[in-house]
């Protein structure tokens, strides 16, 4: 049995190497001339977004819901793609006070412009 046991593992051992053994690698073909990248239909997020919430004026705050729908009105804008974009611009926004959280916490409830935002 002890013999048996010793012939297997070498055989083992010998086909492992040929299963890792990798394929050569094809070359890439040669991409043609690029296109310039097209600058975007709409402006920056930011801009949208605070104009957004001073467009709506609700008293209670505007919820990213209508900003959304203020967003795709108004602009010639894919808010699904923009969507993670919109949450993260609110969330900054309210971190560096341009924004005020009226109700939720993250980028869900309701958004103001705040005091200072307003004045200029």
């Amino acid at each position: 049995m002890a013999d048996s046991a010793a012939t297997e593992v070498p055989a083992a051992a010998a086909a492992a190497p040929a299963a890792t053994a990798k394929s050569p690698k094809k070359p890439k073909a040669a991409a043609g001339p690029k296109k310039p990248k097209q600058p975007a239909a709409h402006p920056p997020v930011n801009e949208m977004l605070l104009a957004a919430v001073k467009a709506l004026n609700e008293r209670n705050g505007s919820s990213l819901q209508a900003i959304k729908k203020y967003v795709a009105a108004n602009y010639k804008a894919d808010v699904t793609k923009l969507a993670t974009f919109l949450k993260k611009a609110l969330k900054t926004a309210v971190a560096n006070g341009k924004l005020v959280q009226t109700k939720g916490t993250g980028a869900s409830g309701s958004f103001k412009l705040s005091a200072a935002a307003k004045k200029p």
